[in-house]
This record gives C-alpha cells, structure tokens and sequence, in this order.
C-alpha cells in the first residue's frame, strides 16, 4: 500500500516563492527612546474629561441591560467606588470594590492609628 501512495505521488512539487520587494519599512527605535513614555502630562481638566467621556460610553454600553454607572465618594476612605444601577428600580445591582468591603479597609486603618499613634 505505501508502494501505491509513493507511486502515486511521485509528481514534483517543488514550488519557487517570488521575492516580495518594495514593501514598507519598519523604523526601528532607539533603546533610550523606548524607555520614555510617549504622552504629554494631563492636566486635571483634560483627565476629568476623558473619564467623563469613558464613563459616558460605558452607559451608552449598558443601557440595553437598562443599567447605569454612578460613582460615589466614600468620605473616610477619600476614595470612588462604582455602582451599578437598575433604572427601572433605582436599585444598586453591583458595587465595586463592596461599601462594606471600604467600610471594613477604613475601620482597620482607624484602629491601627490607634495603636501606633497611641503614647503609653
């Protein structure tokens, strides 16, 4: 049997690729230049725009499951944390990272305030 198949494809196939010339360059990049960042510093306008803008597409992603995107400020964190709000409702689906989660993060960071900055 493998006398039938060696027989039978005992045709050449030897095949000659043409040399593509003419193609486009690439610019290769110094090792110094590769270690500088590439944007210009944001002011905070211009970073408060871009997330205005993101999180408006984001919306604009959501409102086929008809949720939104809220951010709220927790006051002894000084941080945002993100909700996830059903409009029909009004009810809060998801929330990232958990309130109780930063509530937990802030209460363990007043309690060892407590216990380094306390003077016996």
């Amino acid at each position: 049997m493998l006398d039938k198949l060696s027989n039978s494809t005992s045709q050449s196939t030897d095949y000659t690729v043409p040399k593509v010339e003419g193609g486009a360059k690439i610019k290769a990049i110094s090792p110094e230049k590769q270690d500088q960042p590439q944007k210009q510093p944001q002011t905070k306008a211009q970073s408060k725009e871009k997330t205005e803008k993101v999180i408006q597409s984001m919306n604009d992603f959501l409102k086929a499951s008809n949720t939104h995107l809220k951010f709220q400020f927790h006051e002894e964190l000084k941080e945002y944390y993100v909700t996830l709000v059903d409009d029909t409702t009004n009810e809060v689906v998801k929330e990232i990272p958990s309130k109780k989660l930063l509530d937990m993060y802030a209460a363990m960071t007043d309690y060892l305030g407590l216990l380094v900055d306390k003077k016996v």
